[in-house]
């Protein structure tokens, strides 16, 4: 069941589609290019109604085929990362698209690569380094399968004691322990998934090796030339959340870990969650400072020649499993929504 900030996006799509504004406004919104954010890709999306609250996350194999070939028949040139950089220092030329996947999801290889063998499409894979040592906790989906297997969640601490007996009160109850524990500091919400997953008997360890690709298998994936391996800390904290010294060692260290296993530093970051509370100004330049290429954020919108200056707070586009339709993808790779979403800012950097 979509909530009400889905259902207006849902409606927002439509009515671009319907006043085709898509076609006749992208000229001015589309910007140089995009960068394209995934998480998991899997050959089954969840049947309307179901629990499935991070069903967001998720698109299916088919669906990004038609994302890839949406891409080639709108003109875009389909690029790496490292050549972003250069193409907004140069005037003119096509618009390009990039293809990033944040994690480090097995399925990503299982399921997404050979969509994007098939069109020959570069694309960076962001990985944390915990997650690739079996050790880190994919807390959102931690909470999820806990409320899953719960039949009552309560959190005390929030004065939050709700019936999870079906689809809709397992949703309620989800939407009601996320938007409490995510506007709270980032420790107490770890400490009260973990007490909820220990109620629900669910093993963090376990989901994350199960879901995870091993150093040992990005070690074989990146022989691929089309592939290139990106950062996305030790552990996945929500950076601004915490002190300095805390979001210096997660951005320099996880760029040594990664280059201790693979045998190559990675050149792109990607800051967890990476929205403005999530990631911000101290940030940006911990990640230059670092010596990072490019930094992405997922602030949605299009690139413009003025991101040229701010390499290390680049926004994207989250191609969202809740929307897999052809509308929603032509609305998003205009550039339209965004012009509301920024208040008409092309840059959204503060």
């Amino acid at each position: 069941m979509l909530d009400a900030r889905h259902r207006l996006f849902h409606a927002g799509f439509s009515a671009i589609a319907a006043m085709r504004a898509d076609r006749w406004l992208a000229p001015a919104t589309r910007g140089r290019g995009v960068i394209l954010t995934f998480h998991r890709v899997e050959p089954e999306a969840p049947p309307a109604g179901a629990y499935a609250p991070n069903r967001l996350l998720s698109i299916t194999p088919a669906f990004l085929d038609h994302v890839l070939a949406t891409l080639r028949r709108l003109g875009f040139d389909l690029i790496a990362l490292d050549a972003v950089p250069e193409r907004l220092a140069t005037a003119g030329g096509r618009s390009f698209a990039v293809l990033t996947f944040d994690d480090g999801y097995r399925d990503n290889l299982d399921h997404a690569r050979p969509v994007l063998v098939r069109h020959r499409a570069p694309w960076t894979l962001f990985v944390t380094a915990d997650y690739a040592e079996g050790t880190g906790r994919l807390w959102w989906i931690e909470l999820e399968r806990a409320i899953g297997r719960l039949h009552r969640v309560r959190l005390p601490e929030a004065g939050i004691d709700l019936p999870a007996t079906d689809p809709e009160g397992k949703s309620a109850a989800f939407a009601a322990v996320y938007g409490v524990l995510r506007a709270g500091p980032e420790p107490a919400l770890r400490a009260a998934v973990a007490r909820l997953a220990g109620e629900a008997g669910v093993d963090a360890r376990a989901l994350t090796r199960g879901l995870c690709l091993t150093w040992d298998e990005l070690r074989a994936a990146a022989e691929d030339p089309d592939l290139s391996i990106g950062a996305h800390t030790l552990t996945h904290p929500m950076l601004a959340k915490h002190d300095a010294w805390t979001a210096r060692r997660e951005i320099t260290e996880s760029r040594t870990r990664i280059a201790e296993r693979l045998g190559t530093a990675p050149l792109h970051f990607s800051y967890p969650v990476g929205d403005p509370t999530s990631a911000g100004p101290r940030d940006f330049a911990l990640a230059r400072e670092a010596g990072y290429r490019t930094a992405v954020t997922t602030r949605p919108g299009h690139l413009f020649p003025a991101h040229r200056d701010h390499l290390h707070a680049l926004p994207r586009v989250s191609v969202n499993g809740c929307f897999q339709t052809d509308a929603a993808l032509r609305a998003l790779l205009s550039g339209v929504p965004f012009l509301a979403w920024n208040r008409g800012r092309r840059l959204n950097v503060a």
